[in-house]
């Protein structure tokens, strides 16, 4: 189980001889991997934990051989976000729904780490009650997203009927119905096909549980792209990507793993930062002022899930990735 599950009370801890007089919090922590040792402290000291059948609230107490150990996790209860008037760039607005350009830096719902400041909280304050009980909790309208550094267009939903609407398209990905999505990339290296596809599986990587990899017991992660230009001798090259399934980091992740990172990508392409040393003194200082990875969602396409009608939307480079662009200089006379 993880903190994010509804709860309950878990199979009783026998203790072992091995165990007896360590410390309850420890005793636990062996035996219930799948919680911090903080989130177990907290339990007992609120009362949730009990040893021999009596409520134990001291983390430190020694335990003995033989005891039983009976703990019980209440349910998370999920935070409400409120209103935050924060400026949002709107594209297009109607009763059912509403399309935003998302500037970088902005995270799109409220989770550990990032509670306020969302665009679910500039999304409260701008459409009021009509976003209430759409998505859950804390992604109300929600029903595709962009990491934090990402920006691009974004559609939200404004009412149930939007909502399942748009969130059968985002979930057939484009594959037979009528969303579409383009991505600006700027990736290291010159990819030898104008256009390939990346086929492979993604993951939480095992090491480092804040990344994604590239991992075969992973779900199916689909990516198309088309290099559109190189630049500086094929030192850095522009893709248009389009994916065909909608995983976290889909687009980082597969660059990375044909060996085309994106400029920026502080996760992903730690490897290529020398390269950064290569570039012309004024594309080197824009990569440095954009301070994040070179991605962009200038496409987005999709069926209004009330009207029918086909919608499409199309937003420029954003400026500091348009002075990264104009900054690497005339493209590469094309040799494929």
């Amino acid at each position: 189980m993880n903190d994010s599950e509804a709860g309950g009370a878990l199979p009783p801890i026998v203790v072992g001889a091995e165990e007896a007089r360590e410390r309850l919090d420890r005793v636990l922590a062996r035996h219930v991997p799948a919680l911090s040792r903080s989130r177990l402290k907290a339990l007992i000291e609120a009362g949730h934990v009990a040893l021999g059948g009596r409520t134990m609230t001291e983390a430190a107490h020694r335990v003995n051989e033989g005891e039983v150990i009976a703990v019980t996790v209440p349910p998370v209860e999920e935070a409400v976000p409120t209103a935050e008037a924060i400026p949002l760039a709107v594209v297009y607005e109607d009763a059912d729904l509403i399309v935003i350009d998302k500037p970088a830096g902005l995270v799109v719902h409220p989770a550990a780490g990032n509670w306020t400041g969302t665009l679910v909280n500039a999304l409260i304050a701008h459409c009021g009650d009509s976003l209430s009980g759409i998505g859950g909790v804390r992604r109300p309208g929600i029903v595709h997203r962009l990491d934090k550094d990402t920006t691009g267009l974004m559609v939200v939903a404004k009412t149930d009927r939007a909502h399942k609407g748009l969130a059968a398209q985002f979930a057939d990905h484009g594959r037979s119905g009528p969303l579409e999505r383009a991505y600006v990339a700027f990736v290291w290296g010159r990819p030898v096909r104008r256009a390939f596809t990346v086929d492979a599986a993604l993951d939480r990587d095992p090491r480092a549980r804040e990344k994604i990899a590239v991992r075969p017991s992973g779900r199916h992660a689909l990516t198309h792209a088309t290099r559109e230009a190189s630049f500086l001798d094929g030192l850095v090259s522009r893709l248009a990507c389009r994916l065909e399934t909608g995983r976290t980091h889909q687009i980082r992740v597969h660059m990375a793993h044909e060996g085309h990172p994106l400029l920026g990508d502080a996760t992903y392409s730690i490897g290529f930062r020398t390269k950064a040393a290569k570039l012309p003194d004024a594309a080197r200082s824009a990569l440095e002022r954009l301070g994040r990875q070179a991605l962009h969602a200038g496409l987005l396409g999709f069926e209004h899930p009330v009207t029918r009608a086909r919608m499409r939307f199309e937003s420029p480079l954003p400026a500091d990735m348009a002075a990264l662009a104009a900054a690497l200089g005339p493209a590469d006379a094309d040799l494929a």
